[in-house]
């Protein structure tokens, strides 16, 4: 259960305020524009076991929280598995992004995932309704979503396609704000800004979780933290991991201890190493559950202790305590400490500057190096 803070939206906007996350100006704007306004009587809470329905007062104690709210499941779809594909995103999340977006007044501005309109409705507070751009792929939270915009007075063009193409008729923007996560930023986006021009954009890494990336209009930019967000549609994955054949199964030990690994300047790190690799990872009293795989089944799991086991053709917990080490002869750089180079040729992660380039671990194929996309880990 949730509590919400005592004084509702304000006492919210104002605890993000003291914490540094929204300047006077913004203050302002979040103080004018209340987040209730733009979520559905509808909402669920994603738990580890996935999204339970909240409702009554613990509905509301949740809108007023600094928590995602989450606020479709399956696309919309009746009777699906129950898995989340819009929510209102986390206020200190998006207070983070808009911090790093740095909107000026006059400004124009594309959002890139309109979901329930809240954040389209701060920018048209903070630059005006003609400056904001906002495009969404699902038609029906298009419809919802200009319909509370219109309630709560603002009037941005509202636009329905798919994201990753941007809104090219209405180039070039100062900023682009993307409030899904993407697997590549696309090239089309870049094209669409300014010369002077900024996005930011969550990106799914292949190690264990999402990381924020800014980028100016040349297509560099440097990851500023982590961030969990629900895959764009266009880039999500076209099938499902490949099995793991069990009967490979063999043991061995480790002296890695699990949240060595849970970094994000190991995930971007080890990421680029070993592209095609993702981790999942869950919280196990105050350790953790690791389980790694690769595009071919093969697979890792160090569940407690100091034991592995292993599946496939690959060792891949052998790779990962090879690379890990690598990344100590670094100096275990942090997360902020990485950048990403994106191009039509394929994405480049570097270390400290653009031409420090981490390649792909050299016993990682050919076939790995390259994602489904055409660009480089």
């Amino acid at each position: 259960m949730t509590t919400a803070p005592t004084g509702g939206h304000a006492a919210l906007v104002e605890q993000l305020h003291e914490r540094g996350l929204l300047d006077t100006a913004w203050r302002r704007v979040w103080l004018d524009v209340p987040r209730d306004r733009f979520i559905p009587d509808r909402v669920w809470r994603q738990e580890p076991t996935g999204c339970v329905p909240v409702t009554g007062a613990d509905r509301l104690a949740l809108v007023h929280s600094d928590e995602p709210v989450v606020t479709q499941l399956d696309d919309g779809r009746p009777d699906g598995p129950g898995i989340a594909t819009c929510s209102n995103s986390q206020p200190s999340m998006v207070a983070r992004v808009l911090q790093l977006l740095d909107v000026q007044d006059g400004h124009r501005v594309l959002e890139v995932g309109t979901g329930t309109g809240h954040l389209a409705a701060l920018l048209c507070a903070r630059v005006g309704d003609r400056n904001v751009h906002t495009v969404e792929v699902d038609a029906e939270l298009v419809g919802q979503a200009a319909s509370r915009l219109a309630t709560a007075g603002y009037e941005p063009c509202v636009a329905h396609a798919d994201g990753e193409w941007g809104v090219p008729s209405a180039a070039p923007f100062d900023r682009v704000v993307v409030t899904c996560a993407l697997r590549h930023v696309p090239t089309a986006l870049l094209e669409q800004l300014r010369p002077d021009g900024v996005l930011v954009a969550p990106l799914d890494r292949d190690f264990w979780s999402g990381a924020l990336i800014r980028m100016d209009a040349t297509g560099h930019g440097r990851f500023e933290g982590g961030a969990s967000y629900m895959l764009m549609r266009s880039h999500r994955p076209a099938s499902e991991p490949p099995a793991v054949d069990d009967s490979t199964v063999r043991h061995s030990v480790t002296g890695l201890v699990p949240h060595e690994l849970l970094t994000l300047g190991f995930a971007l790190y080890a990421g680029a190493r070993l592209p095609g690799v993702r981790m999942w990872h869950t919280r196990a009293g105050t350790g953790a559950k690791l389980w790694v795989q690769d595009l071919t089944g093969s697979a890792a799991a160090h569940v407690s202790g100091h034991d592995v086991w292993q599946y496939g053709a690959r060792a891949l917990w052998r790779e990962i305590e090879q690379v890990h080490a690598e990344y100590v002869e670094l100096g275990c750089p942090e997360g902020a400490e990485f950048g990403l180079t994106a191009a039509a040729g394929g994405h480049r992660v570097w270390l400290t500057r653009p031409a420090r380039v981490i390649e792909p671990a050299p016993w990682v194929s050919a076939a790995a190096r390259t994602d489904v996309h055409g660009d480089q880990s």
